[in-house]
Order: C-alpha cells, then sequence, then structure tokens
C-alpha cells in the first residue's frame, strides 16, 4: 500500500501540527505531541485526524466564499 500522507507544501507542516496538537486537546488527549500513538485506540486517532480534515475544509469552504 502506497502511503499518500505526504505533506504537498512543506511550509505548511509547522502549522498542521499545531492544529493537531489543538484538536487533539479539544478531544480530551492534552499530551497528544508526547503521546505513543500505538497505546490509542484506532478510533482515537482516526477522530483527530477526521477533526483536521473537517477543519481544513471548513476553511477552504469559508474562503472560497470570501469569509
Amino acid at each position: 500500500m502506497a502511503n499518500n500522507n505526504r505533506i504537498v507544501v512543506p511550509e505548511a507542516r509547522a502549522a498542521l501540527d499545531q492544529l493537531k496538537l489543538e484538536i487533539a486537546s479539544e478531544l480530551g488527549m492534552s499530551n497528544y505531541d508526547n503521546m505513543d500513538k500505538g497505546n490509542l485506540t484506532s478510533r482515537q486517532n482516526g477522530y483527530v485526524g477526521g477533526y483536521m480534515v473537517k477543519k481544513l475544509v471548513e476553511s477552504a469552504q469559508n474562503q472560497m466564499a470570501g469569509k
């Protein structure tokens, strides 16, 4: 299976990492950066990624709508 999780715009890495930490914190995973992700359930890890996508799509839609 190919790894499609590469960042297309490398300059965005820091912002994406910050967004990931903010969302994990909102979901009650306050020390997400230092957690062993292997000890988290797939559901917990999936929530972080899912909410990241949701926020990014919302941001893009607002930008397209001129908000």
